[in-house]
């Protein structure tokens, strides 16, 4: 599948496991080269569009001479959105015990934009996916930060892990967007590569 592709170098510009995870297991074989990028966003934009806002800044970050002509660039980014907040990674142990006492007992969503960029062409799509928490316990939230240690996960955890299994109680969207990729959406996207 993808066959497409083949004329491509793919770099997915992204240190999240999760994300890289997910890549491989669309079948799709890249290299990960990332560049500091300021995450600031205009400040009356609406919440929902900041991801893909963020994940074309991540695209244009890289020069059309930083990258080979055969290239096929790959940038996203995940916002947990909560009561009209962007929850983002926590900063430490306290952010994380507030962002989940906050995700407590109630539906969030979740918002992953991609950028899908070539010498020839660029797209950028957003995928949402709301997520409904249990009511949590203190101890279930001291537990799972400290088993889990989810600082690097933006709404202060990652459905795929222990608190994923026992607190969300809903889901409606794609799982995997959840994780930090929207793994259908994007499958359609390369296609058109």
């Amino acid at each position: 599948m993808l066959s497409n592709l083949r004329k491509y170098q793919i770099i997915l510009a992204s240190r999240s496991p999760r994300r890289q995870e997910l890549l491989r297991g669309m079948g799709v074989d890249f290299t990960i080269q990332t560049k500091e990028t300021d995450e600031s966003f205009p400040p009356d934009m609406p919440l929902d569009e900041v991801p893909q806002y963020l994940s074309l800044q991540k695209s244009l970050a890289f020069s059309g001479n930083e990258l080979p002509p055969d290239f096929l660039l790959i940038t996203a980014d995940t916002v947990v959105i909560c009561e009209n907040e962007i929850l983002g990674k926590p900063k430490d142990r306290a952010d994380a015990v507030r962002m989940l006492q906050l995700l407590s007992g109630k539906t969030h969503h979740v918002v992953t934009g991609v950028t899908v960029r070539s010498m020839e062409k660029t797209e950028s799509f957003a995928v949402r996916s709301n997520v409904t928490f249990a009511e949590l316990e203190q101890d279930e939230i001291d537990y799972y930060i400290d088993h889990c240690q989810p600082y690097d996960k933006a709404g202060a955890y990652g459905i795929q892990e222990w608190i994923g299994y026992v607190g969300i109680s809903g889901l409606e969207g794609s799982f995997y967007n959840v994780m930090g990729l929207p793994t259908r959406k994007l499958y359609q996207t390369l296609k058109g590569f």
